[in-house]
């Protein structure tokens, strides 16, 4: 926007206002669903491999649709495309609300995420654009504030409307939110040049949409279908592998491709694009772990797993708040450090878990987990994007949100596989050790509630087994995501030492 058009500070403060929403509106949605998800599960009758797709279909669609935002602002405008952004997310929002089935839902948040996508780095854009250059720092801290208000109030909020109303208002809630953004931006934003000129590398783009479509896809699927068993897992892992050939030949001919190989020459880059999706594969790995957690195992109300969740965002706000003032002043290797400690130590604790586990113990150490993210994101841009030269850093920031949104929807994708297969392999073991000649039969009281003889003991025995079996299940997955936590580590020798006063450039992918 040209300094011409800059607005006064009443039109500054309303379109502030919509900015936000808008933000927290798609913010809000990384985390609201999770702790509905069982309530979403008997609703369209999905195990709970299948109602995980509502989760990583919606962050695929986001990954593949953010590194074009920029293309798109210049091809048809900044205000239009954030306008069709914020009204394509609201009637998707409202259409996964009327869903009536697996298949709708799952399609439909595909559409929340293709809408949502451009939300958050227009925010930044709009920010950046309505206030002078004294004024960005400030902006930028009270829009990180509404990205993390997110996940804060995302688990108490879903917790609260699904056990007052349904499952369907955490979509629902949506709608009076994105009217406002909407009216507002339609008053006060002002239209930014359009820019014909530009072309955007379309064969790149759809080999890498595609490459990462069907590899999500047979991730998903996979458990259900028995793997390379399935000629349809075959065919979407062929895809996969062939698409993004196509994809790696391209990028390394074409004269303008989609993602230029000369951004992973730098070490910094390259070194962070890989630890940040690690870093998502676990963050929101755990979060879809811990719902069901809750809600199956400890027998929690929704509205209380919803309130035990809450504070883990809150110790990532804290922490966020207190790394800002630190990166420049601190080497951020050891800021990632500590927040890998963390980390890794906290799933360490989560791997001695059983049912009975006291709310404390699992609000600390939600609350301790949320330290060590915030002491990884914003550190972690800092030094992924401050290497990188001021024309490549916006394709940079692209390529680490799609690195990002990649690792986290596998993550999702395998820990809730494992957690299905470890689960029948657990019961299938314990089971053995289940007989009517157990000497433990002997006991009469025992035997009293778990007769292996009549049909309402082996009943009890089974449904005691496969908890058995899932609370096995689930310290196979905390041990998966602390080790894949430690296995980074050995990239902090990579990362060059960050000049001073890159704190500023952190901010571009906080989201």
């Amino acid at each position: 926007m040209p300094a011409k058009q800059a607005p006064d500070g009443t039109n500054r403060a309303a379109i502030t206002v919509c900015v936000i929403l808008a933000t927290l509106m798609q913010a809000l949605d990384t985390t609201i669903a999770n702790v509905a998800l069982p309530y979403m599960q008997g609703s369209v009758s999905a195990s709970q491999d299948q109602i995980d797709w509502v989760l990583t279909s919606y962050i695929v669609a986001a990954a593949i649709m953010t590194p074009p935002t920029g293309f798109l602002a210049g091809r048809f405008g900044l205000k239009r495309l954030f306008l069709v952004s914020v009204v394509g997310f609201t009637i998707a929002s409202m259409l996964c609300g009327m869903a009536q089935s697996l298949v709708q839902i799952v399609l439909f948040r595909v559409l929340q995420g293709l809408f949502g996508a451009a939300l958050v780095p227009l925010s930044q854009t709009v920010l950046l654009n309505i206030n002078p250059p004294e004024r960005q720092g400030s902006a930028m801290a009270l829009w990180g504030v509404a990205v993390m208000a997110g996940p804060v109030l995302g688990p108490v909020l879903g917790g609260w409307l699904t056990e007052a109303y349904t499952w369907r208002y955490v979509f629902y809630i949506n709608l009076p939110i994105g009217i406002l953004a909407f009216l507002g931006m339609t008053i006060f934003l002002t239209e930014t040049p359009r820019n014909t000129v530009t072309k955007l590398d379309w064969f790149g783009f759809t080999t890498l949409s595609l490459s990462i479509g069907a590899m999500q896809v047979a991730l998903d699927r996979g458990e259900q279908l028995d793997w390379f068993s399935s000629r349809e897992i075959i065919i979407e892992t062929v895809t996969a592998s062939v698409a993004f050939y196509l994809f790696l030949v391209h990028t390394f001919t074409a004269k303008a491709p989609f993602v230029r190989p000369s951004l992973f020459r730098d070490r910094n880059f390259t070194a962070g694009t890989l630890f940040v999706a690690i870093v998502g594969l676990t963050y929101y790995a755990s979060l879809a772990l811990q719902p069901p957690y809750l809600q199956d195992l400890m027998n929690y109300p929704i509205v209380s797993a919803g309130l035990v969740m809450g504070p883990r965002g809150v110790g990532t706000m804290g922490a966020m708040l207190v790394v800002g003032r630190l990166i420049g002043r601190v080497d951020t290797r050891y800021l990632l450090a500590l927040g890998l400690g963390l980390t890794a130590w906290s799933f360490y604790v989560m791997t001695g878990w059983t049912p009975d586990i006291s709310q404390t113990t699992i609000i600390l150490i939600g609350v301790i987990q949320g330290i060590g993210l915030g002491f990884l994101f914003v550190p972690l841009s800092a030094a992924s994007l401050a290497t990188l030269s001021v024309d490549r850093r916006a394709e940079g920031a692209g390529i680490f949100s799609l690195a990002r949104n990649i690792g986290s929807s596998v993550g999702i994708s395998v820990v809730n596989s494992l957690l299905t297969q470890n689960t029948q392999l657990n019961h299938a073991e314990i089971a053995e050790h289940v007989t009517a000649f157990n000497h433990a039969f002997a006991n009469l009281a025992i035997a009293h509630f778990w007769d292996p003889v009549t049909g309402a003991g082996q009943a009890a025995l089974d449904a005691v087994v496969t908890r058995q079996a899932q609370i096995i299940a689930y310290i196979d997955d905390y041990k998966l995501l602390m080790i894949a936590t430690l296995a980074v580590i050995p990239l902090l020798i990579v990362f060059k030492k960050p000049a001073r006063g890159v704190a500023a450039d952190a901010h571009v992918v906080m989201d």
